[in-house]
């Protein structure tokens, strides 16, 4: 059986660690931000390090890519992981397509998110962090699904890789592999064109790092976005899942846990 699966993210969210760890299963296709393309040419944000060139390389016509999304896979490969930013998704497209999908959300804490944001955009929106966005599109897969989709905390991946890995394949009814747990170091051939001015920190990776609380203050100017941000994220947080142990016997297969 194919699986297609769709994290929906924002940014700085260990995202592309977390799309290491897919890509390194060898079952499994993986692609970058498939609809960044698309997203920088409709809303002209030029601002965004790489514009030219991710526009230059990438399709940018949404209704080809979604086409891409949902396609037969390679020989060899029976799942399909897309990381996906969730204020890509723009007002007019069609949506059909993602109920198609197995739909799970990745979150950080939006003080330690902003902080890390404002490195590369000094004055994001709200819609900028994808929280509205991964919002709607939790509430929309949970009415197609009858139940909450998969939410995973970055804390709790870094915290504790193994056990969020092995919850998280349970819950999308995939086996886990231990090649989740390191990767080779540099660039994939799957990064998008914005990955040089991304990604340099997960280019010196080899697995997730530990969690370290990032310090610091945000902006007074970025307030009302935090406050707006955690809000948001507090309705996502308390539908995460929880760090699942190995089982004893290799043959049962453990409940998801959730909170």
């Amino acid at each position: 059986m194919q699986r297609y699966i769709a994290m929906w993210s924002g940014p700085r969210n260990i995202s592309t660690a977390m799309m290491r760890a897919w890509g390194n299963r060898n079952d499994t296709l993986v692609c970058d931000e498939p609809l960044y393309a698309h997203y920088l040419l409709a809303t002209e944000h030029t601002g965004h390090p790489g514009y030219d060139e991710t526009i230059r390389r990438h399709e940018t016509n949404w209704r080809k890519v979604v086409a891409s999304l949902t396609a037969p896979l390679p020989a060899g490969k029976t799942i399909f992981y897309q990381k996906h930013m969730a204020h890509h998704v723009l007002d007019g497209m069609q949506l059909d397509w993602i109920d198609e999908l197995t739909n799970c959300f990745l979150i950080r804490d939006p003080r330690e998110m902003l902080l890390s944001l404002i490195e590369f955009l000094p004055n994001p929106t709200t819609r900028e962090t994808g929280l509205p966005l991964q919002v709607e599109s939790f509430e929309r897969a949970s009415r197609s699904m009858g139940a909450a989709p998969p939410v995973i905390d970055a804390k709790d991946v870094l915290s504790d890789p193994e056990g969020m890995l092995r919850a998280l394949c349970t819950r999308v009814d995939v086996p886990f592999s231990e090649r989740m747990l390191t990767w080779p170091l540099g660039p994939r051939e799957t990064d998008g064109a914005w990955a040089p001015h991304w990604y340099a920190k997960v280019y010196e990776t080899t697995s997730f790092g530990p969690y370290r609380r990032k310090s610091g203050a945000v902006p007074e100017r970025l307030r009302p976005v935090l406050c707006e941000c955690q809000q948001l994220y507090e309705q996502l947080y308390r539908f995460r899942i929880v760090p699942q142990r190995q089982s004893p016997h290799p043959t049962a297969n453990p409940p998801a846990q959730s909170v």
